[in-house]
């Protein structure tokens, strides 16, 4: 096995993120979000929206990267300032994933470590997150890298389900 590799995301990697962010949400939210939209997430589709991003980024954007092991991506973490009206000084971590393959053999802590410099290098002090209600996986995963619940929850709702999430913070300051 090579070692793992954190480098920028490239719009050719669109389909592999895709099948990373298609694979580990129907892992990671099994049980959590009903089974039939898991099922029914696709990889094509997660693709073309990849594509769409790469091509017009958000403007608060600090870009993706991605983790990648035997030239095959394996993760992947978004990033940028915070899009929520009491954090736009912060940084945000829009969302991180690893493959259920890779779970456990430290491309997750490589992929965050990586995006918590970033946003620290784009000068923000603190960054926040969100994670879906009964992820413990997750919850343990981001507590042991020193993320803190603030007491703060989202609601969003989408075509088929609803996402209730909390929020996790970090002080990036040295």
């Amino acid at each position: 096995m090579s070692p793992l590799v954190i480098r920028e995301a490239r719009t050719e990697d669109a389909e592999e993120i895709a099948g990373v962010h298609v694979r580990s949400w129907q892992a990671a939210y099994s049980g959590l979000i009903d089974q039939s939209v898991l099922d029914g997430l696709s990889v094509d589709e997660r693709a073309h929206g990849w594509r769409r991003i790469f091509a017009d980024p958000l403007p608060t954007s600090l870009g993706t990267v991605v983790a990648v092991r035997d030239e095959r991506v394996v993760g992947w973490a978004s990033l940028g300032s915070g899009r929520d009206p009491d954090g736009l000084s912060d940084g945000e971590v829009y969302g991180i994933y690893a493959d259920p393959s890779v779970w456990s053999t430290g491309a997750g802590h490589a992929l965050l470590v990586a995006a918590e410099q970033r946003i620290a290098d784009a000068g923000h002090d603190r960054a926040y997150l969100w994670v879906l209600d009964g992820n413990d996986r997750a919850d343990a995963f981001y507590a042991r890298h020193g993320w803190l619940e603030d007491g703060a929850i989202k609601i969003e709702e989408r075509p088929q389900f609803t996402l209730r999430e909390h929020r996790r913070v970090k002080s990036l300051l040295p």
